[in-house]
């Protein structure tokens, strides 16, 4: 069965939106639809992917985004050449899901050492004073009960700015919503335990510390740090979420029952 005409796959795979607008990327990559074709209608994509008429428009409305698709006049919906400028994009559907939320830190790691070394090597001396006023507007949020997403992911942003390479806080703004959501995930971990808020501040600490000194070893050593015990922290918390959902919570010990003594009988 081709891509286009499989129903969508369980929620795990996104919204209806994603599936629909997937299948039909892919149908469209394979030939199935030609350049200069058009595409189905949409009672016909309806029927054929099983979803409504909204989700129908939404998917078309991505692919015409991406410059796949586009409208003619009294053509309906025509399957576009080769376009060069495609934006660069990421279909990952976050709700609920441990894999997503490691592949954004996965992805986080392998740029953020880099870009800690490079802005260690290039920071202004006003650069490096917004690095530590982030770092301490993390530390006001915390003392104020908030949980500190936002001044956290303008902390990582700062440095992403001193780097001197106008294409990692493009980056960071890019994944936008997908970092806010892996943040407020280990944030709200962190909060219930005070050690490991204190080790996230320290980790914080080096890192600006490092980049103030200019030394791009460290800064490089010290965001490969973070990175990994946030890897840690995140599976730490999807794995709590995951017992208290399966009602595991840890209960206190059952204290064993006193032996009642048998009472003596005298003659």
């Amino acid at each position: 069965m081709s891509l286009d005409t499989a129903r969508p796959a369980p929620s795990d795979q996104g919204t209806l939106a994603d599936q629909v607008t997937a299948a039909l990327r892919q149908a469209i990559h394979d030939g199935q639809y030609p350049v200069h074709s058009n595409l189905p209608t949409e009672a016909v994509l309806t029927q054929r992917h099983g979803v409504s008429r909204t989700v129908v428009r939404e998917a078309i409305s991505r692919l015409r985004v991406d410059g796949l698709v586009g409208t003619r006049q009294g053509s309906g919906t025509v399957v576009l050449g080769a376009n060069p400028n495609v934006p660069f994009r990421i279909d990952l559907d976050m709700r609920g899901s441990a894999d997503h939320a490691i592949y954004v830190l996965e992805l986080r790691r392998s740029v953020e050492a880099e870009m800690a070394a490079l802005a260690a090597q290039r920071r202004s001396r006003a650069e490096a004073a917004t690095i530590w006023r982030a770092l301490e507007a993390i530390a006001q949020a915390t003392r104020q009960g908030r949980d500190g997403v936002k001044e956290d992911i303008a902390f990582h942003m700062a440095i992403a700015q001193a780097s001197g390479n106008p294409l990692f806080p493009s980056m960071l703004r890019f994944l936008g919503h997908l970092l806010t959501d892996t943040m407020h995930l280990t944030r709200g971990h962190e909060a219930q335990y005070p050690r490991k808020a204190q080790k996230v501040i320290a980790e914080h600490t080096a890192l600006a510390q490092s980049i103030q000194d200019g030394d791009a070893v460290a800064a490089r050593r010290a965001a490969s740090t973070h990175m990994r015990n946030t890897d840690t922290r995140i599976r730490a918390a999807m794995q709590e979420h995951a017992s208290a959902a399966a009602g595991d919570a840890p209960r206190s010990p059952a204290r064993p029952t006193p032996r009642r003594r048998k009472q003596e009988t005298h003659p």
